[in-house]
């Protein structure tokens, strides 16, 4: 079982971004020793799982696009995004959150509870927030021109002294968050709690709004700070990354 873990932890090294791998960058990416690596990928090898390139480095086969096309072929966004939320409250204990966009606010579609749970007791699977506070629904209102249009010209509701909500205030935050490509949010919502965001984006509809939803990671104040606020940014970021790009493929 081990040895089969340690084979799947070298498959998992592929990806869009990156390929091919040759078996010094393998060796030095798994922390594995060169002896264990180069044996596990002879053997991916004999499966068919893997080939080599003209120049020798290692790149999977077609046989795991198969596999993995028949794991996307029903596949929603909530499916898409599980493994991903699991991911983030295993790594920080923060409460992990999946929200779409409609035309009364965000809607909160999955929640997985992290242990400081109680702190964010409030948002819940249902739960619709306003689009102008916390930190999902706001990365969505930055990414959709749809949604700018139709909500900052709304007289907005504060929820704490920290709410942004006066609309050229608004805007110049949202172009920040757009730029940056994710949202913080500091006691806007719900005092003492903070979260991150990051959009989860499609091909577009035509009109320059591809946005399908948000991720996002929240939990107490204090916590959202220094290198470990700077950890869960890159966390959250590249769990929408990843969640995007496999939507992109199935078209979700």
């Amino acid at each position: 079982m081990g040895t089969l873990l340690k084979a799947c932890t070298l498959l998992e090294r592929f990806g869009a971004d990156r390929p091919t791998w040759t078996l010094n960058e393998l060796t030095e990416a798994s922390g594995m020793n060169k002896t264990t690596v180069h044996r596990m990928m002879a053997t991916l090898i004999h499966a068919g799982w893997v080939d080599r390139t003209p120049e020798g480095a290692y790149r999977v086969t077609v046989r795991l696009f198969e596999i993995g096309a028949s794991a996307l072929a029903d596949l929603d966004i909530r499916s898409a995004a599980r493994s991903s939320m699991t991911d983030l409250v295993a790594e920080f204990g923060d409460t992990a959150y999946l929200m779409v966009p409609s035309e009364r606010g965000a809607v909160c579609i999955d929640k997985v509870e992290g242990s400081g749970s109680l702190v964010v007791a409030g948002i819940n699977i249902g739960t619709v927030l306003p689009y102008h506070a916390a930190a999902g629904p706001v990365v969505m209102l930055a990414h959709s021109p749809r949604l700018r249009d139709s909500w900052v010209r709304r007289e907005l509701r504060t929820y704490t002294s920290r709410t942004v909500h006066e609309p050229n205030a608004l805007v110049a935050h949202l172009e920040e968050v757009r730029a940056n490509g994710y949202s913080l949010s500091e006691s806007d919502y719900l005092e003492g709690v903070s979260a991150v965001a990051a959009p989860i984006l499609g091909d577009g509809d035509g009109d320059g709004d591809s946005v399908l939803g948000s991720i996002s990671i929240g939990g107490r104040t204090e916590n959202f700070r220094g290198d470990t606020l700077e950890r869960k940014v890159a966390a959250v970021r590249r769990a929408a990354q990843r969640i995007s790009s496999v939507l992109q493929v199935t078209g979700g």
